[in-house]
This record gives structure tokens, C-alpha cells and sequence, in this order.
């Protein structure tokens, strides 16, 4: 990046200099006080040097991240959206818009938690595809306990599943593993409630308010998008439609406007409680694709998110909504204040 303006020609001494105080400063860290020392001029002197050096191209600074990575969209969301972290993946090329998370977003998210995740802290970890393949990408962890935060998509599954996620994660950061050994959503509130209170499952439970760092996954309120849509009958699936079901994450359902609805469906899940889910410091959103967007804002103004990982298709589709601007993500303040 420069400015490249035009100017009087410097000559072979001050460009030679200007070079020497360029390399000291860029390359080499040292201050401008210092660099006047060496060479007996003021340190105002030596910042206007750097300041002609860029200039006249003879220094060039360059901002670059991987190809992969869209920093300026990355930024724009975060600032948008209120977000602690954002981190946008470019879409793939012949990406459809029906087209499922992009794979890479696991990767990208594993690496993001091996920024947050400190020693001695608790991870947990919510059961959906994106989560899944950042659990598989994960190859450095600081030592910290890692526990499950909802039951599974299918029992039969769960080696393949949540729990195989949380082994994974432990495994890398060689702490304890609390998984959950039970379906995601019950038949009833008493079966529920019965599991909950079952030794292993009410062991992982304990952990849900020590938490520091969760990754969650989202899903639209469609076939084969959400996970708990899946599992309910037509007659359910409509009835939660007509309350505006737009999103879904980790069991709780919301509207466009985040807003939490259908707080009944909780009583037959094994899920973290969305307030508890709003009193981690660290929660971050795992979803991208054009089919997943709305979903994303709608989950983005409820409250319950702090960081998120995404894709272009995505972001492009979050930073061009209209309407009042949405509730920063920092507040952690649920939209209908119940």
C-alpha cells in the first residue's frame, strides 16, 4: 500500500539514508528516538523520513492474510453485528445456494479455538455437522476439560457424532471428556427430565456453568437445516411454523428477530438452557451458506452468540439487510427481555 505521489527526485544520499532508517525501522523494530541517535538528526527528522519513504515507493506496506480468509468482510460483520470475533472463509466458487456449510469452516474454527481456548479452561461443545468437523480439524489445545452441551442427533450415531467430537477435543488438549450418552430430543418432558437426572448425564450438567468457551452450530428452520426439525412430526413442525420459527440452535428455536420461541420444546431436550448458554463468555456460531444466512442474523440478535465463523455468501447476505439496526451481540441481552 502506498501513495505513490509525485515529488522532486531524492537524491543518492537521501535515498540511501531514508533506506537505512526505512530498514532499521520496519525490519529491524527499533523506535524513531533510537534511530535518531544513530544517526544525529531529530526524531521529528526521521519521521518525516519515513513518511517520504512511503511516499515516494521506496517503502511499500502490505496488509495480507491467507486467500482464504476475507478480512475486510470479516471486519465489517464484527462491526455490524457487535461481535468479539468474525471470521469470513470465501464461498466456494460453484457454490449453489442450496449448498451445505462449507467444509473449510471446521478448519477455520478449530484454529480460532485454539486462540480462545486458555489453560484450565471448560469447552463445550453443542452437537451439530459444523462442530463435528471442527472437533475432527483440531490439533492444538491448551490442557482443559472439554463436556457436551447437548444430547444427540440419533443414540445409535454418537460415535460418529457429539461425543466422538468431545473425545477428539480432549484428546488434543489432554483433559477430561464429559460426553452426554443420550438422545437430543425425548418423547416427553418426564422421559426428559428422568435422563437429566441420570449420574453421567447430571455430571456433564455440572459442568454447564464453569464453561468459558462453547462452539455451537445453526440451523434454518428447514428439512435437512435444522436438526430438531428433523425429529418432530409434521404436526410439530407446523405448529412451531406458525410461531415464526426462523432458527434453530442447540435445541432452542427464534424468530427473524431472535427472539426465543416454543420454550416448551426445551422441556424434552438434553440441551444447555439458553441462559446458561448466555452466561458463557465465549460462545461462537459455526454456520455459513446462503441457505443458512437468514438463520444466522436471526441467532446473531438473540443474545446468546459472542463470535462467529461464516462464509461470504453468508456475510454478503448479513451485511446487506435492511431495517433496524441489530441488537450488538455483545450485550448478551435477550430481545424480548424474558
Amino acid at each position: 500500500m502506498s501513495t505513490g505521489r509525485s515529488a522532486t527526485p531524492m537524491g543518492p544520499a537521501e535515498l540511501v539514508q531514508a533506506a537505512a532508517m526505512a530498514r532499521r525501522f520496519y525490519l529491524e523494530g527499533k523506535s524513531k528516538i533510537q534511530i535518531a541517535e544513530e544517526f544525529g538528526v531529530s526524531r521529528f527528522k526521521v519521521a518525516r523520513v519515513l513518511e517520504t519513504a512511503l511516499e515516494r515507493d521506496l517503502v511499500r506496506i502490505e496488509i495480507r492474510v491467507p486467500a482464504e480468509l476475507d478480512a475486510e468482510r470479516s471486519d465489517a460483520l464484527r462491526a455490524r453485528y457487535g461481535l468479539r470475533h468474525a471470521v469470513v472463509v470465501e464461498s466456494p466458487a460453484d457454490a449453489a445456494d442450496d449448498a451445505p456449510d462449507p467444509e473449510n469452516l471446521g478448519e477455520v474454527a478449530a484454529d480460532l479455538l485454539g486462540e480462545l481456548v486458555n489453560e484450565g479452561d471448560v469447552l463445550g461443545l453443542a452437537w451439530g455437522r459444523s462442530t463435528i468437523h471442527m472437533a475432527a480439524a483440531l490439533h492444538r489445545l491448551p490442557p482443559c476439560t472439554v463436556v457436551q452441551l447437548t444430547g444427540v442427533y440419533d443414540a445409535g450415531t454418537a460415535e460418529r457424532g457429539s461425543v466422538e467430537a468431545v473425545r477428539r477435543a480432549a484428546q488434543v488438549s489432554g483433559g477430561e471428556a464429559h460426553p452426554i450418552y443420550a438422545p437430543m430430543l425425548l418423547p416427553d418432558s418426564a422421559t426428559a427430565a428422568a435422563l437429566r437426572g441420570q449420574t453421567g448425564i447430571a455430571r456433564a450438567f455440572d459442568y454447564f456453568d464453569k464453561v468459558t468457551v462453547a462452539a455451537v452450530s445453526i440451523g434454518s428452520w428447514a428439512p435437512g437445516i435444522s436438526t430438531v426439525y428433523d425429529m418432530l412430526s409434521e404436526e410439530e413442525r407446523a405448529q412451531y411454523a406458525s410461531l415464526g420459527a426462523a432458527a434453530e440452535m442447540s435445541a432452542h428455536l427464534f424468530d427473524a428477530e431472535g427472539r426465543r420461541i416454543g420454550r416448551d420444546l426445551g422441556e424434552r431436550c438434553i440441551t444447555v438452557e439458553a441462559d446458561r448458554l448466555r452466561r458463557i463468555p465465549e460462545v461462537v456460531a459455526i454456520a455459513g451458506g446462503l441457505r443458512k444466512a437468514a438463520a444466522i442474523g436471526a441467532v446473531l440478535r438473540s443474545g446468546l452468540v459472542t463470535s462467529l465463523v461464516t462464509d461470504t455468501a453468508a456475510a454478503d447476505y448479513l451485511l446487506l439487510e435492511t431495517g433496524p439496526g441489530p441488537r450488538p451481540a455483545l450485550d448478551r441481552a435477550d430481545p424480548d427481555g424474558a
